[in-house]
């Protein structure tokens, strides 16, 4: 990236969401050394990131961990998509995986980079981010258009990322085994709202009962979106 361009960066406050704390040094050494960052917050849960949100956290972007201890793969990011949809998100990952970083993409996520990049290529993606374009690291961009997408993980990013916020919470909590009445418990909603939600979502992704629902879900945490990434040679 030209000097010149790092003037034109308007990054004012941010939100890193990483449970891991040399990390999250590192990368805010990184933003207070090249940007004029006022504010830097940190949490290590998409449900501590939710709660600074719906308090009134308004950053100029999300760096987001694709391995947390509340979420994993692209289960984080589109739930926080959902709240936030907003707000550009780039993805911070040891896992680089071309399946994995273009279904990020579809997800919502503005960018993604490997968590082993060089201090420019953070920079970098934050300026391409910033122009309001998408950025991918060099190797994706190298093989992508050999690579084969992968047309049932799109379409299951794509049904779940058409969610609504509170059928995304919802999904969430049947996801961890609640019945109706704990969701609208936990939710502050009748039983009856919540009936409805899960007619909607069970609409939306194309399944047939909470079962199918659940395993949609979870078809997208990593063991099962890096399963079938194309072989390259």
């Amino acid at each position: 990236m030209e000097p010149a361009a790092l003037d034109e960066l308007t990054l004012k406050n941010v939100l890193i969401v990483d449970d891991h704390p040399l990390f999250c040094d590192a990368l805010s050494m990184t933003l207070k050394s090249a940007l004029p960052v006022q504010k830097i917050n940190t949490t290590t849960t998409i449900g501590e990131a939710f709660e600074r949100l719906e308090n009134g956290l308004v950053p100029d972007m999300i760096f987001l961990d694709l391995n947390l201890p509340d979420a994993e793969g692209l289960d984080g990011l589109i739930r926080l998509k959902g709240i936030a949809d907003h707000i550009p998100v780039i993805i911070v990952s040891s896992m680089a995986e071309n399946r994995l970083i273009g279904l990020a993409i579809e997800a919502g996520a503005s960018g993604f980079v490997p968590k082993h990049s060089q201090r420019d290529v953070f920079l970098e993606a934050i300026s391409t981010v910033l122009r309001g374009e998408s950025f991918v690291p060099d190797t994706y961009l190298a093989i992508g258009a050999k690579a084969e997408p992968n047309a049932d993980g799109a379409e299951t990013v794509r049904r779940l990322t058409s969610l609504t916020q509170q059928q995304s919470r919802i999904l969430h909590y049947v996801c961890e085994g609640k019945l109706n009445k704990q969701i609208a418990y936990e939710l502050s909603i009748a039983e009856t709202t919540v009936k409805a939600h899960i007619t909607a979502i069970l609409r939306k992704l194309g399944v047939q009962n909470r079962t199918q629902a659940v395993l949609l879900a979870r078809s997208t945490q990593f063991s099962n979106l890096l399963v079938k990434d194309p072989v390259q040679h």
